[in-house]
């Protein structure tokens, strides 16, 4: 089809669709079922898993191989985003990267822990190519929207990807919690692995069709265009030096991100193991619904923070949103009942909804006056993969060596440094 002109209304709603397509992997996979559908596989919450020669706490296998996949995006986006603007062939990356993202998911039906090892490549799949394919996701952006278009329909997507991630959650917890035995409820979980992979593929269809393919520039991928991207973030590095405040935000913002992002990845699992639940009905039930939860809060969370930082500013807000999740780990700590969890949920979602908004927008501000916010935002997203990468693997070290009480109470540290290196933010 001939392409349409930069900032037409089909073709940003077109790239704000895909949000619509890919949010139900987050929702579904990342936050809500899959964990559930993890824990059920073994006979007690104590059970250790077998993998790569090793015994492993349930969820410390499943936290170090997530963290591996961030891993891999730190190091593959730099490298593939240089190849994607050398060569001009972006749309490609990102398709390849979203079926690799939704055969993943198809392919957790199968996820069981005699067959550990596929199963954990279709987990990976799922992961690295939700990831991957945000990558060139993002760089459309600037491509197809004009600067002032920009943040409208970036927040359009987001509100898509929030409906259409609901929807099928909804879909998926009904077929679930409508089944009378454990293994039927199981079986359903299954399905909806199969739901969000099918969902994924199919909707992204129509962002794909309209996206332009971006600009064949005819070149061939030498060795030296591999590096591209490294020696961008090197540049911006070099420049930070320079920008005394740019770099002690990103220094705060480095630390209590890691923390954030842990805790958000893994609040499920902690909810599924060390709340006590009356049976695994109510267990499946309440865990979902403390999703839901979060995801209703956020969106209140995300328009307070926003009139919060309008009034007092931006690095005074994210102290106090940093206070509020240190006193988070505290409370975690002693929380047993469901109903405390219910209440946890409610603030994570009122804490989470605004402070991720506001870092980026908070970098954003921050920024020196340059055309090249491509290289300073792919730096801001690796320091961000890095993050989840340690604090995560902190974690799991802390929870396979005492338990996961005492590793999200860890999580504490992260938050005060956080707090202490913002407050070392110049205010010029």
């Amino acid at each position: 089809m001939e392409s349409l002109k930069k900032g037409s209304k089909k073709l940003l709603n077109a790239w704000a669709f895909y949000d619509w397509a890919n949010s139900v992997y987050t929702l579904t996979i990342a936050s809500s079922i899959f964990p559930i559908f993890y824990a059920s596989l073994f006979l007690n919450s104590t059970d250790p898993v077998k993998a790569f020669g090793f015994e492993f706490k349930q969820t410390v296998l499943i936290t170090l191989v997530t963290a591996f996949t961030f891993l891999v995006v730190a190091i593959l986006s730099p490298i593939l985003s240089g190849i994607a603007d050398y060569v001009g062939n972006k749309k490609r990356f990102m398709q390849f990267f979203c079926y690799i993202g939704s055969l993943g998911c198809i392919g957790l039906y199968w996820f069981s822990l005699e067959h550990i090892y596929i199963s954990l490549i279709f987990y990976f799949m799922g992961l690295i190519g939700y990831w991957g394919s945000l990558v060139f996701y993002n760089s459309y952006l600037p491509d197809i929207a004009f600067p002032e278009q920009q943040d409208s329909i970036s927040a359009k997507g987001f509100s898509l990807g929030y409906v259409g991630s609901v929807l099928l959650l909804v879909i998926n917890l009904g077929m679930v919690m409508s089944q009378d035995t454990p293994e039927m409820a199981k079986q359903m979980m299954r399905y909806s692995f199969i739901m969000v992979g099918i969902w994924w593929l199919v909707f992204s269809q129509y962002t794909f069709y309209i996206l332009p393919n971006g600009v064949n520039k005819g070149h061939k991928v030498t060795k030296a265009v591999l590096f591209n991207g490294f020696r961008e973030l090197k540049l911006v590095w070099v420049e930070l030096k320079k920008n005394k405040r740019l770099k002690a935000y990103l220094n705060a913002f480095f630390v209590f991100s890691m923390a954030v992002q842990t805790i958000m990845l893994i609040a499920v699992y902690f909810g599924e193991k060390e709340i006590g639940w009356a049976d695994n009905n109510e267990k499946t039930q309440g865990l979902i619904v403390s999703i839901l939860i979060i995801q209703l809060i956020a969106i209140v969370g995300a328009v307070a923070t926003s009139k919060a930082s309008k009034k007092i500013g931006n690095i005074k807000t994210l102290i106090i949103i940093n206070i509020f999740w240190m006193f988070l780990c505290f409370y975690a700590y002693f929380m047993v009942t469901p109903n405390q969890f219910y209440i946890a949920a409610g603030f994570v979602g009122l804490v989470m909804g605004g402070i991720q908004s506001l870092a980026r927008s908070t970098y954003s501000k921050f920024l020196p006056e340059t055309n090249d916010t491509t290289s300073y935002f792919s730096f801001y997203d690796v320091a961000e993969k890095v993050g989840i990468v340690i604090g995560m693997v902190i974690f799991a070290l802390v929870e396979e060596l005492s338990n996961m009480r005492n590793a999200i109470l860890f999580l504490f540290v992260f938050f005060l440094i956080g707090i202490v290196l913002l407050f070392r933010v110049p205010k010029k």
